[in-house]
């Protein structure tokens, strides 16, 4: 393999399994706001309880984050200098104000959640948490607007003399079509897996106690799949809206993600195919006529612009060769069988989640709390559903791009490192990669540990007297 594809491999690693953390962060940061709100308003201590279970979970959880996802942006110097010396300029300044606003919000806040809980009073305590989840909000669109500008460069002219493209209006690229919708889908989407964590760790624990924990557990395990099921209608029509964005500014993606290479109107939508690995030879076994055309257009009647015209039309515009001509079946084609699939298992585990949610909501209403071992199973399949779809939506997100690292502007193949060799990246990935596993096996047990140590006993309510200036912060963990 040579360094292009080394480098593209480390970049796909690094960056799906920093975004295993990430919507976890999100959501369960806002569920854990919540519980504490409830508390603050009820007094019941069995919001207190659950704020304190689930905080000691999203801690965990937000410091892998963090680890991971300080070595994804360094990678972008380490093997795509040539990218970053191009775009620096655009792509540096929303990552550059992730860094100083967002993350600073967040990890002060969470800092004050963590040490104050007798400290502060409980309204101020309990605001910490909330302004830590709007800390994670804030870093979610600044890093997501730079990864739409990637998908729809705008805001920047081309400066012949230095050879880069600079940022002209910073807010056009804060204000992308792409980002205005990327951003809603995929908040909604953390929402949903964190809505999912809380419904597996709650059920699994639910069903392993009696009494009070037990009635505890089933109330979380109820707010969970209220949470996966509102979240995954909302991502659904967000995605919806996401489809229609990425017909009109990435119309290849769209032909890929059916296989679709002549231009149509009442395009089919294929839920199962069968064919060639490259997709130019396929047979729909279960095809809803039209869907393709009302997912691009919001008309059945819509026309989907095919890949053969497609590529035709960009050979025009941009030149014969890409820069990459390996992929198959030809120039500004991505790769068709993972472009498809990823797109279908990004919408089928998403449907899966809502399904489950309903089953949830159904089985422990009036009090109920089912005890059949198959709900145990469920448990621990319902987290890992939405993880998956956050990936496959990526996957499809990144790869349906190709072979583009910023849209009809540069190519992936010319953003790496020139200086770079076979070696010196085979030897980082493969570090990474064990790295990374060791830290999986470490979040999983710390994780298990922790949900297995169930709910803490509960503690004497945070006093409201905050004068005593010599009294030190509490270490709530």
């Amino acid at each position: 393999m040579d360094p292009l594809d080394l480098a593209r491999w480390q970049f796909g690693i690094i960056t799906v399994y920093h975004f295993l953390f990430v919507p976890i962060t999100i959501g369960l940061s806002a569920i854990v706001a919540g519980y504490e709100t409830a508390w603050v308003r009820t007094q019941n201590p069995q919001w207190l309880k659950l704020t304190k279970f689930f905080g000691k979970l999203f801690l965990i959880n937000f410091a892998l984050g963090v680890v991971t996802g300080i070595v994804q942006e360094f990678q972008f110097g380490m093997n795509w200098s040539a990218y970053s010396r191009f775009v620096g300029d655009i792509f540096g300044a929303p990552l550059a104000v992730e860094g100083l606003l967002a993350f600073f919000l967040e990890s002060t806040f969470l800092g004050l959640w963590i040490f104050g809980w007798d400290r502060l009073s409980p309204k101020l305590h309990c605001a910490t948490i909330w302004l830590t989840h709007l800390g994670t909000l804030f870093s979610a669109y600044f890093i997501l607007a730079a990864n739409s500008w990637m998908q729809h460069p705008v805001g920047y002219t081309y400066n012949p003399r230095t050879g880069r493209a600079e940022l002209n209006d910073f807010f056009a690229v804060l204000l992308n079509k792409v980002q205005l919708v990327t951003f809603p889908h995929v908040v909604l989407s953390a929402y949903l897996t964190g809505g999912a964590f809380v419904v597996g760790v709650s059920l699994w624990s639910m069903m392993r106690n009696e009494g009070a924990v037990r009635e505890t557990f089933r109330r979380s395990v109820r707010v969970g799949a209220s949470v996966l099921l509102i979240a995954g209608i909302g991502v659904a029509i967000s995605g919806d809206v996401s489809g229609k964005i990425m017909t009109e500014v990435q119309p290849m993606k769209m032909a890929a993600a059916e296989g679709l290479y002549t231009t149509q109107t009442k395009a089919p939508f294929s839920i199962l195919t069968v064919g060639s690995l490259n997709g130019e030879r396929h047979h729909a076994i279960i095809e809803v006529p039209g869907l393709l055309s009302f997912l691009g257009t919001g008309s059945f009647n819509g026309e989907i612009k095919g890949i053969d015209d497609l590529r035709a039309e960009y050979k025009t515009t941009y030149g014969s060769d890409p820069g990459q001509a390996y992929y198959s079946p030809g120039n500004y084609t991505p790769t068709i069988w993972a472009t498809y699939w990823s797109f279908r298992l990004m919408i089928g585990l998403g449907l899966l989640c809502a399904a489950a949610a309903i089953a949830i909501l159904y089985v422990t209403r009036k009090g109920r709390a089912p005890t059949n071992k198959w709900w145990g199973r469920l448990a621990i399949l319902v987290p890992l559903l939405p993880v998956a779809a956050n990936s496959f939506g990526w996957l499809f997100t990144e790869l349906g791009r190709q072979p583009w690292a910023v849209f009809g502007v540069m190519t992936t193949a010319n953003g790496v490192s020139p200086s770079v060799g076979a070696g010196l990246v085979a030897t980082s990935l493969i570090t990474f990669t064990l790295l990374y596993a060791v830290l999986a096996v470490i979040e999983v047990k710390l994780l298990l540990k922790a949900i297995k140590a169930g709910l803490p006993d509960e503690p004497p309510p945070p006093s409201d007297d905050v004068d005593d200036a010599d009294r030190p912060l509490a270490f709530a963990y």
